[in-house]
C-alpha cells in the first residue's frame, strides 16, 4: 500500500482532478476527468478519490464532483467511448476493527502516535472512520490517497498547516520527492498557478538540475540548466549570480514559480522583486524584464507560457550589467 499505483500521466490528472474538486471548479473538473479517463484512470479510482475528499473539502464539493464524474461517464458511454470501470474495494472481514487499524495507519502517516485530546470525538472520527474505514479500501493505496490529499489541500487557502502535515504524511506513505514535485508541475500545467506555488513553497526540496542550457547560453550571464516536463513546463536552474539578459515575450504571458533557493525578478524601470520558494510571477506580454539567482544562492524556478498566441516569440536584449546586478539589495 506504500507506493503509487498511477503512471506519471495518471498521477498528473489525478492531481488536477483533486485540486479542481477542492476549488469547486466543476468546468475544469469535467475536463480533467475526461483527460484522466483517457489516461486510463479507472472510474473506481476517480470515484474513490472524490469520495475520500469529503473528509478534507466537505460533502458539498465531494457530492458535486461525483455528479460531474457520473455525467462524464454517461456522456462517454453515449458516444461509444471506452470507459474503464475498474475493481471496487475488497470487502472487509467480519472481525475488522476500524479503530485499531485506523490508529495503526494514522501512526504510520504521522510518524508517531497521535491523540487529539482536546476533541476526543474528532480523534475517534479520524482514527476509526478516515484512517480506519476509508483508508482500508484497497482500490487506492495509501500513497495514492496522500497524493490526492496533498493535491486537494494545495487548492485551498488558509490550510497551510494541514498541507504541510500531509506533505510529511505523503513521504511517510511512500510518495517520493519526484512524485511531490510532479504535483506542482501538474497543477502548473493545468493553469493552477497559485496552487502550484502554494505547494512549492512548502516542499522545501531540491529539484532536478537538468542539462546545461547550452541552446540559450548566449542570453545568460553565468551557467544555467534546463529540465523540461510534460505540459509545457520547464525547470530552469541558475547558479549563484547567474541571470538571463533583459528580454521581452511577445504574444504570451510567462509565469515563473520559484521552487528552490533565492533569486530576483525585475521589470524595466521598476525595483527588483525577490524570488523565494512559492513566489509566483506573471510577466505581462511585451514587458522588458530579467530574472536570475541571488549572489549567494542557487535558484530554481518553473517557467510556463500562458495566453500564447500563434507566432509568439522572445526578444533577447542586452545583458544585465554587473553594476545593475550588484546594486540589488
Amino acid at each position: 500500500m506504500n507506493q503509487l499505483s498511477f503512471t506519471t500521466e495518471q498521477a498528473a490528472w489525478m492531481s488536477a482532478i483533486a485540486c479542481d474538486e477542492a476549488k469547486g471548479d466543476l468546468v475544469a473538473l469535467e475536463s480533467a476527468i475526461h483527460k484522466g479517463l483517457e489516461a486510463e484512470l479507472t472510474v473506481s479510482q476517480i470515484k474513490e478519490a472524490l469520495s475520500q475528499l469529503y473528509a478534507y473539502t466537505g460533502f458539498p464539493r465531494s457530492l458535486n464532483a461525483l455528479g460531474v464524474l457520473q455525467r462524464v461517464i454517461g456522456d462517454r458511454q453515449a458516444k461509444g467511448v471506452k470507459v474503464l470501470m475498474g475493481e471496487d474495494a475488497s470487502p472487509l472481514s467480519d472481525d475488522y476493527d476500524a479503530l485499531k487499524e485506523g490508529t495503526r495507519v494514522q501512526t504510520q502517516l504521522v510518524g508517531k502516535s497521535f491523540d487529539y485530546e482536546f476533541a476526543p470525538a474528532t480523534d475517534y472520527y479520524l482514527k476509526a472512520h478516515l484512517f480506519g474505514d476509508i483508508f482500508a479500501r484497497d482500490n487506492l493505496t495509501y500513497a495514492d490517497r496522500e497524493l490526492v490529499t496533498v493535491s486537494a489541500l494545495s487548492g485551498l487557502e488558509g490550510v497551510e498547516p494541514q498541507l504541510k502535515a500531509h506533505i510529511a504524511g505523503a513521504r511517510n506513505m511512500g510518495v517520493s520527492e519526484e512524485h511531490l514535485q510532479g504535483i506542482v508541475v501538474a497543477l502548473a500545467a493545468n493553469g493552477l498557478l497559485s496552487e502550484a506555488g502554494r505547494l512549492a513553497g512548502l516542499l522545501q526540496t531540491e529539484w532536478p538540475q537538468g542539462k546545461p542550457n547550452d541552446a540559450y547560453a548566449q542570453y545568460f550571464v553565468g551557467q544555467s540548466f534546463l529540465q523540461p516536463y510534460l505540459g509545457g513546463v520547464a525547470n530552469v536552474t541558475f547558479e549563484p549570480r547567474c541571470r538571463n539578459n533583459w528580454h521581452v515575450h511577445h504574444g504570451a504571458v510567462q509565469v515563473l514559480i520559484c521552487v528552490s533557493g533565492k533569486g530576483w525578478y525585475q521589470e524595466w524601470n521598476k525595483p527588483a522583486v525577490a524570488l523565494t520558494p512559492g513566489k509566483v510571477i506573471a510577466i505581462p506580454e511585451g514587458v522588458k524584464h530579467w530574472h536570475g539567482a541571488a549572489a549567494d544562492s542557487w535558484m530554481q524556478h518553473l517557467a510556463i507560457h500562458t495566453q500564447e498566441q500563434p507566432g509568439a516569440t522572445n526578444e533577447w536584449l542586452e545583458p544585465v550589467s554587473d553594476a545593475q546586478y550588484n546594486s540589488l539589495q
